[in-house]
This record gives structure tokens, C-alpha cells and sequence, in this order.
């Protein structure tokens, strides 16, 4: 799998991502994974062919709280909420992949977490 991972995050720099992550409402299904939603004019066209269907679309954000270490790992696929198999779920273009990693690292510094 492909991903975008930021490990060496201290305790409370994680804890921080956590909140503003569960304040922001993005949580999935499964404890520390979150939905960042994809933006409508960032998708390819099956994928805007299928929003009806497949939609809405997003990539996973998992929060790795490890023993040893604290992890943000932004998998780097484009998933469809309402359904898990299609042509339409794939891996992110270059322009889905700058913008997702854009926003993540923008994020952060909000919150000035420097990794």
C-alpha cells in the first residue's frame, strides 16, 4: 500500500491530532481512522461518473498509537464510501496526491506540530 507516514510524533502533538481530527467529525468506522473527504473537482472522471454510486470519496488517515512510537499514515488511495470494490477506487493521481499531503502537512502546522 502507499502511503504518506509521519512517525516521531510526540504524546502530545498525537493527542492534539486526535482532538482536532474528532472535532472536524471525520472519524470512520474503526478507532483511529479518520475519512478526509476528496474534493469534487479534484476526482477523475469515473470517479465522477460513479459519485452517485460509489461516492462520496476520500482517502484514509490512520493514527498508529504504537508502544514505541506515535505514527500519522495518510494512505494514498482513493476510496468510495458506498462501496469498497470498483475501477473507480484507486490510487491517487499526482494532483489528488499534492493536495491530500498539501492539506495534511497545513494541518499540522496549524496546530504547530512540526514533524
Amino acid at each position: 500500500m502507499r502511503t504518506y507516514l509521519l512517525d516521531d510524533i510526540s504524546e502530545d502533538d498525537f493527542i492534539k491530532v486526535q482532538n482536532a481530527f474528532d472535532e472536524l467529525d471525520l472519524r470512520g468506522p474503526i478507532d483511529g481512522i479518520y475519512y478526509l473527504p476528496m474534493s469534487e473537482e479534484l476526482l477523475q472522471q469515473e470517479q465522477k461518473d460513479h459519485l452517485d454510486e460509489c461516492g462520496p470519496y476520500f482517502m484514509a488517515l490512520e493514527l498508529v498509537d504504537g508502544i514505541s512510537e506515535k505514527q500519522v499514515r495518510l494512505e494514498l488511495l482513493v476510496r468510495g464510501r458506498n462501496k469498497l470494490r470498483c475501477s473507480c477506487v484507486t490510487y491517487a493521481t499526482a494532483e489528488q496526491r499534492k493536495h491530500m499531503i498539501e492539506y495534511l502537512d497545513q494541518f499540522l502546522d496549524e496546530l504547530e506540530i512540526y514533524v
